[in-house]
């Protein structure tokens, strides 16, 4: 494992004169988890730099040409030489045009410690969806910088996870710092009007002239601007390194940050505050950001600042309480930083999902699938409420997404199956509501493409799918059911299908595959037929217009000519059948009624048995205590006895066992209630909700179910 972390040109990765790119990465690398596998590149022209394992890029002077070109394409022979598993840019978005072509298998990370309107390569709105595009993450120091960076784009970003705050940290100063605090009012940083140091002159003066007893410390220099003001309690020091620069604010009292110009973040605050100053800041930029409490500057001009400090001077509580919240109430410690950025490489880097890394208890899942809403309650009994149940007995957010019914309402001659307005919406309640796992069921008009973009917006977002109906090659429907599941498969971290995954062979090999059962629910499975005294021996229902509510005419299938021989070799069997002979199917509350006067359900699928698949019948049958009668090739056996299940061979056996059955009370409410309590105990859709979450977050991989080792 390597992380490369790539400086600007001309950064003095140098104890000697680091600016403040140079000092965030050494603070946060040297305490990193990741610190033996950092490597830093950088052109320093002093041969003493951090302790940090780094790389200087020689560059000659004498090169004719563009510089930082040259700079890039030698960083480049390095890593194609030494590669990385990240690679860490920063405050240089140019660089990422650049190294995105020559380096197109890697993994770029962007921080910004700077205002992104104002530099080459973030300046338009295209460069920075190209940015948006190419990168990993996009790191900023301050919610100002990062909402720079969002003028103008789409506003789908502006919740996106790729886009992180990470402010810049310091190191606490001990609270035993206040008890030594001297009547110094200190400015640290350029000497110009951009920082506002003109304003702390004229204030100043006026200061000291009025408090003898107080002394001005003045840090930093400016080779450009000239700005002079003398006074003999001024002490002008120059450029002093980090190390002096805070001994100085561990002793100041008051410290100044006037700036005019939009700070994106504002170290000399950061620092002053770390250290127990009372802090007086423009409202400028970032600067607000740095700062628990400070003193902010309403107006900014030299008499505000003047009445703001010598507030301060005259009234000592207050300024002991500035300063006791100040450093009381600093959180922004190195360790703190370097954490939040470890665990974004932990989400790279070691597969850790965004669920472990944050400890979520509660999880927001967005669950798509066809909630039947428009169908007036026909159809409420089914396998994705089932699911959404479960999610929701496990404490997690679930919000229902219910692509069939808004195709239907927002389809237009433009959109004419409503696939766009589908995409867009779902695309618009992403933004919102801003899922930790997106849940698709059968939601076929859900694009692959629009999935990819959540994946660009939503870096930590997980995605499952999970698909009933049947994969036998053999079988109704093969091609069209193969499609539909690889159709999402470079999207999809994980499939969850009623078939076993081990007897398909066109599964992606870049997913997780995995077995469901049916799930039970105990709020829809509420029957006990076991203790009841039924008047039907065998009910099926069997439907091919299951949306229409009514069978399709013309069409038939092998079940039908199944049904009809089994009759004919049962005849003293009384049989509730449905769907067969132009006998309509049955639905919700009406089902329900009938099936309660049954003591066997036939559990029969469509197309040749395949190991483990079963339509979502066969809940209905056993979860409310009937006998459940089915094929011994779907391998049922493993999970169920004969005490539980009842499995027939073929048709014949088949007849033998229901006749059996019938004539035998004690045997039939035997078998209907094991069944129910087997079933209920190991395949309930609260279980099943946590086996969809768990492998699809790889969690608890020890963690057993009935089903799956």
């Amino acid at each position: 494992m390597k992380i490369s972390i790539l400086l600007p040109y001309k950064e003095n990765f140098s104890p000697l004169y680091p600016g403040a790119v140079s000092l965030f990465i050494n603070d946060t690398s040297k305490i990193s988890k990741y610190k033996k596998y950092i490597k830093v590149y950088g052109s320093t022209d002093y041969k003493k730099v951090f302790n940090i394992s780094y790389q200087n890029i020689e560059l000659s002077k004498r090169f004719i040409g563009s510089q930082t070109k040259l700079y890039i394409s030698k960083f480049v022979r390095y890593e194609r030489n030494d590669p990385s598993e990240l690679i860490e840019i920063h405050n240089r978005p140019i660089y990422l045009r650049y190294l995105s072509k020559k380096l197109n298998n890697r993994t770029f990370t962007l921080f910004f410690h700077n205002d992104p309107l104002s530099m080459e390569g973030s300046k338009s709105i295209n460069d920075r969806n190209f940015l948006l595009k190419n990168s990993y993450r996009i790191i900023f120091n301050s919610n100002w910088s990062k909402n720079r960076f969002l003028e103008g784009l789409d506003n789908k970003y502006i919740n996106s996870d790729k886009l992180k705050v990470f402010f810049q940290s310091a190191k606490r100063g001990n609270i035993k710092c206040l008890k030594n605090k001297k009547k110094w009012i200190t400015f640290v940083g350029k000497l110009n009007r951009a920082k506002g140091y003109d304003i702390f002159g004229q204030a100043i003066t006026k200061i000291l002239d009025n408090n003898k007893d107080w002394t001005a410390k003045v840090v930093g220099d400016e080779k450009r601007e000239k700005i002079f003001f003398n006074h003999n309690k001024i002490e002008k020091l120059g450029f002093l390194n980090h190390k002096k620069v805070l001994s100085i604010y561990k002793q100041s009292s008051i410290a100044i940050v006037c700036s005019r110009w939009e700070e994106p973040f504002g170290r000399t605050s950061l620092e002053a505050s770390a250290n127990g100053c009372a802090v007086i800041i423009s409202n400028k930029g970032g600067l607000p950001e740095t700062v628990t409490n400070a003193v902010v500057l309403n107006q900014l001009n030299a008499n505000e600042l003047y009445r703001k400090i010598n507030i301060l001077i005259k009234d000592l509580n207050e300024r002991k309480k500035l300063q006791l919240l100040s450093i009381k109430n600093f959180f922004l410690t190195h360790k703190y930083v370097s954490s939040l950025i470890d665990i974004y490489r932990d989400e790279k880097l070691q597969n850790i999902n965004y669920f472990y890394t944050n400890k979520k208890k509660s999880l927001r899942i967005l669950h798509v699938t066809n909630f039947n809403e428009r169908l007036d309650g026909r159809l409420f009994f089914n396998t994705g409420r089932r699911i959404n149940n479960g999610f929701i007995r496990l404490g997690h957010s679930v919000l229902g997404f219910s692509d069939r019914d808004i195709v239907k309402y927002y389809k237009s001659i433009k959109d004419f199956n409503g696939s766009n307005a589908l995409n867009e919406k779902l695309k618009s309640t992403c933004y919102n509501y801003k899922p930790d796992m997106i849940v698709l069921g059968h939601s076929d008009l859900v694009n692959a493409q629009q999935l990819g973009q959540l994946r660009d917006d939503y870096p930590s977002v997980k995605i499952a799918q999970w698909f009933l109906d049947p994969l036998n090659v053999d079988g109704p429907d093969f091609e069209r059911n193969k499609k539909r599941i690889l159709d999402k498969s470079d999207f999809i971290d994980t499939n969850f299908m009623t078939t076993s995954p081990d007897v398909l062979k066109f599964l992606p090999k870049n997913t997780n595959n995995y077995f469901i059962p049916n799930p039970v629910d105990p709020s829809f499975e509420t029957l006990n037929n076991f203790d009841e005294n039924c008047i039907v021996d065998v009910f099926f229902a069997l439907s091919h217009g299951v949306h229409r509510g009514v069978l399709k005419r013309g069409k038939d299938d092998d079940r039908n000519y199944f049904l009809k021989e089994l009759l004919n070799k049962s005849r003293n069997v009384k049989f509730d059948i449905y769907g067969l002979n132009n006998k309509q199917p049955i639905w919700a509350d009406h089902y329900f009624k009938v099936i309660s006067k049954a003591k066997m359900g036939l559990n029969l699928s469509r197309g040749k048995p395949i190991k483990y698949y079963s339509s979502d019948r066969i809940v209905q049958i056993i979860g409310n205590g009937l006998v459940t009668l089915i094929d011994e090739r779907t391998q049922y056996s493993d999970f169920f006895t004969n005490k539980e299940m009842v499995f027939y061979k073929n048709l014949d056996d088949l007849s033998e066992k229901i006749i059996k059955i019938s004539n035998d009370e004690k045997l039939r409410k035997s078998i209907g209630k094991n069944g129910k309590k087997k079933y209920f105990k190991h395949f309930n859709s609260t279980i099943i909700a946590d086996f969809i979450i768990n492998r699809t977050f790889d969690l608890k991989k020890t963690k057993k179910y009935f089903w799956h080792n």
